[in-house]
């Protein structure tokens, strides 16, 4: 499926998770936030790379850009809706919150190298097992920037032991959508207890020799934005993407 079809199937109502949808298209997280905390949330993403890789970053009121030709407001499966931190409401359709104020940011997603992942023989279990890759709030704080700090939101996947240094090397050559994993093993040494009880998406059944693996994770920002507050946010529902027109092998290093 290309992405304007997905895109349209979303718009018209379908709500799943997008991961190994549109193989071969890079999906993005999205964060929309008042222009006054643009350039706060700017700064946050380049002090803190890996779970914020800017894709880009669209003008103030904008809805579509060089990457998307499509509609942030409705081409999405399923958005939250944050007002002073508090998510107020998880619509499939953002239009009636949009203001023209609003700066949008698409910031790269794991999603993006998973076909790699598969390519390199490395199985991508929430996939498999058709249910959302997990995300876990951890302990490890992100570098704030004015306005707007956080903590670190990481994104895990099972992986057989004996394919661990495939797994890493095969996503690092993918800087732009998080790249290589910021963990390895022990959650606890990341502040988690239980990766049966995920803070998003859904526990993920582990195979015999599989060893948990941690990616930076998009999600990130909207921890930022519970933590700090503005006015206004608007973001995807975790493991809900938005579907890019850019190609996965244009973030191929």
């Amino acid at each position: 499926m290309n992405p304007a079809d997905a895109r349209a199937r979303f718009r018209n109502g379908l709500v799943t998770p997008t991961a190994g949808w549109c193989d071969g298209y890079a999906q993005a997280n999205l964060i929309s936030v008042p222009r006054e905390r643009a350039w706060d949330f700017l700064l946050f993403a380049q002090r803190n790379p890996k779970p914020c890789p800017v894709l880009d970053v669209l003008d103030a009121g904008a809805v579509a850009g060089p990457i998307l030709d499509g509609d942030v407001r409705t081409d999405v499966p399923l958005y939250r809706v944050h007002v002073d931190g508090e998510q107020v409401a998880e619509p499939t359709d953002v239009r009636e919150w949009w203001r023209k104020d609003l700066v949008s940011f698409l910031i790269g997603c794991s999603f993006t190298f998973e076909r790699a992942l598969g390519a390199a023989g490395v199985p991508v279990r929430h996939v498999e097992q058709g249910v959302n890759v997990p995300m876990y709030r951890t302990s490890w704080r992100c570098r704030p920037a004015g306005d707007v700090s956080g903590p670190l939101v990481v994104s895990m996947r099972y992986v057989p032991q004996a394919l661990v240094e495939t797994a890493v090397a095969t996503t690092a050559r993918y800087p732009a959508v998080h790249g290589a994993p910021v963990h390895v093993g022990d959650p606890r040494e990341l502040g988690v207890g239980d990766l049966d009880a995920p803070d998003h998406g859904d526990a993920v059944a582990p195979e015999p020799g599989d060893v948990p693996v941690f990616w930076a994770c998009g999600v990130t920002p909207q921890a930022a934005v519970v933590e700090s507050r503005p006015p206004l946010a608007i973001a995807h529902a975790p493991g809900h993407m938005l579907v890019t027109d850019a190609r996965d092998e244009d973030y191929l290093i």
